[in-house]
């Protein structure tokens, strides 16, 4: 098999295990985006931030994940890694003046539209293939990248199709470095063990005299970092029940900052996943409880930045709030197959959320849910629009 053949037939292995690392790592970070209003909400949860090694240095953060797991390549066999991370980015919000300038605001208001300042992530990734035997020879392989700096602008119009403002994303330069190499392990253990290092090698650091904090570290870092790695011929080993012939050498084995998991599907052992959170072998998602959680971009009632407790919105001329209920119409367009089975189903509303661009969406509990109060206390909502919803006659 081609390089080039086993690098398309590995991305539709990953994809299994990328679903899982966008659950566990990217749906819980607030740079999906999170609105900065809410004071303090936008560090939270993120795990797997590599920073830049000046600033890391003070702090108990880490500018590097070093990853080793146990191999039984087949003959000619190929590796194909897979780095992925979020790069945080500052989205301002910008008026647009009389004069054809533009000036940062707090939020704006176009329509029922409201923009507000927030960071976002957007994911990037580094790809590396080799052979086996490219990774035994010497020190292996390293693979540099970068990201450089960068600005972007776009426009926000009115119903009127005029300049209302505009919005503005700002990147920092990120540089890193991925290493990996293979070693055969001593004595009578008849496997490799692969080592895949990766680096945050960002010049920034703060001025001097500046204690800058762990906000102004983001945009430089990689965040929600994490590795795929696939075998063309062979398998890996469980680093968490390896055979007994393997533990003592999965034992030897050094994992920092990271844990490597099998991540194909039961049965197989070609995928692994190395991520900054402990996960057990073959690791899956419970479509049930990840397809309506609280986006985390959504401010929750009640933090700072959120909606005032008990608000209302204006449905078909009616007030819907907290407590209302609604019939389910949701549209036949919609990427999530499961809501659409929803059509014409009663459902009480929990919560009135608003996003970053100012759309409003309603929380709400199918009525004949048999897990609707385990639903409202986990917060595992539907969400619907306005649009998807028609208001029905309240009870009590």
């Amino acid at each position: 098999m081609s390089v080039t053949a086993f690098a398309a037939q590995t991305a539709a292995r990953f994809a299994r295990a990328r679903k899982v690392a966008d659950a566990v790592l990217f749906e819980g970070s607030p740079l999906h985006p999170y609105r900065t209003s809410a004071s303090g909400a936008l560090l939270r949860r993120q795990c797997g931030a590599l920073v830049p090694p000046a600033w890391g240095a003070g702090s108990e953060e880490h500018d590097f994940q070093h990853t080793e797991c146990l191999m039984e390549p087949g003959p000619g066999a190929t590796l194909a890694v897979e780095l992925r991370f979020l790069r945080a980015r500052r989205r301002t919000v910008q008026r647009a003046c009389r004069d054809g300038e533009f000036e940062t605001v707090s939020e704006l208001r176009v329509g029922e539209r409201l923009l507000v300042p927030c960071a976002e992530g957007t994911e990037e990734r580094v790809e590396a293939v080799a052979t086996v035997d490219e990774l035994t020879h010497g020190d292996g392989i390293m693979v540099a990248f970068g990201r450089p700096a960068g600005e972007e602008c776009e426009q926000i119009l009115d119903d009127a199709g005029r300049v209302a403002g505009r919005t503005v994303r700002r990147g920092e330069e990120i540089r890193g470095l991925l290493r990996l190499s293979a070693h055969r392990m001593a004595g009578p253990c008849p496997v490799l063990r692969l080592t895949a290092v990766v680096e945050n090698t960002s010049a920034w650091a703060p001025e001097a005299g500046e204690s800058a904090d762990r906000d102004a570290a983001l945009p430089h870092s990689l965040v929600s970092a994490h590795l795929l790695m696939g075998l063309s011929e062979g398998s890996f080993l469980s680093m968490s029940d390896p055979p007994e012939w393997a533990r003592a050498a999965v034992a030897s084995c050094r994992n920092l900052h990271t844990w490597p998991v099998l991540a194909a599907e039961p049965g197989r052992a070609d995928v692994m996943l190395s991520a900054p959170v402990v996960l057990e072998d073959h690791p899956r998602i419970d479509t049930q409880d990840v397809s309506h959680p609280d986006p985390p971009w959504w401010d929750s009632a009640g933090e700072p930045g959120g909606e005032p407790a008990g608000e209302r919105v204006v449905v078909d001329g009616r007030p819907v709030g907290p407590g209302s209920r609604v019939r389910l119409n949701p549209g036949l367009r919609r990427t999530d197959a499961q809501d659409v089975f929803l059509r014409g189903r009663p459902a009480t509303v929990e919560a009135v959320r608003h996003d970053v661009d100012g759309s409003v969406h309603l929380a709400v509990t199918v009525d004949d849910d048999p897990g609707a109060d385990v639903r409202r206390e986990r917060g595992t909502f539907h969400y619907f629009r306005l649009d998807e919803v028609t208001p029905l006659e309240d009870h009590g």
